[in-house]
């Protein structure tokens, strides 16, 4: 298992969005305060949609209180400002993928002392940064195919639903 956590999110939709992937995916779901919002939250509910049940997470007061919780624990820091790209990191199973907050990130003071541990998306100079989830998805898929993708079913298959009446499918 993974662990996702989130440091100061500010966007409900977003957390939301990272609680469906963790619920997925089996990651636990890691949310440092001060949140921008509250747990209950319309929007972080619609965004989680009816997976809540499938996920696990846990609220630290801030992040001391998360690093005391963890000592020792592997951790990998996403920062536009990494060194290295996130591909390049090793993970193992329990490693931590830790995320600031959207408008902000990851406060420079910490960058400075976990900088060998930081980890980045490479995207066009032009472009400021990812969506969180969108990060959060992209690092989290990457550490869970260098694990081969542990608990998660590899492949699917057709329902026998009945199919939809669709024009376009006759161009396929």
């Amino acid at each position: 298992m993974l662990n996702i956590v989130l440091v100061n999110p500010e966007i409900p939709q977003n957390t939301g969005n990272i609680a469906r992937t963790c619920a997925a995916t089996g990651a636990m779901l890691h949310l440092v305060e001060p949140l921008g919002f509250s747990l209950a939250d319309k929007y972080l509910k619609r965004a989680g949609l009816d997976y809540w049940h499938l996920m696990q997470y846990r609220t630290y007061p801030g992040m001391e209180a998360f690093l005391s919780a963890h000592p020792g624990a592997r951790m990998h820091f996403a920062s536009t400002k990494a060194p290295r790209s996130y591909h390049q990191a090793e993970y193992r199973d329990g490693d931590f993928l830790v995320f600031g907050c959207e408008t902000r990130g990851l406060p420079e003071n910490l960058l400075e002392r976990v900088y060998d541990r930081c980890i980045r998306i490479p995207m066009r100079s032009e472009a400021r940064s990812l969506n969180l989830s969108n990060a959060v998805a992209v690092v989290l898929y990457e550490g869970l195919r260098q694990l081969d993708f542990p608990g998660l079913q590899a492949q699917g298959a057709l329902t026998g639903r009945e199919e939809c009446d669709a024009p376009w499918l006759d161009y396929v």
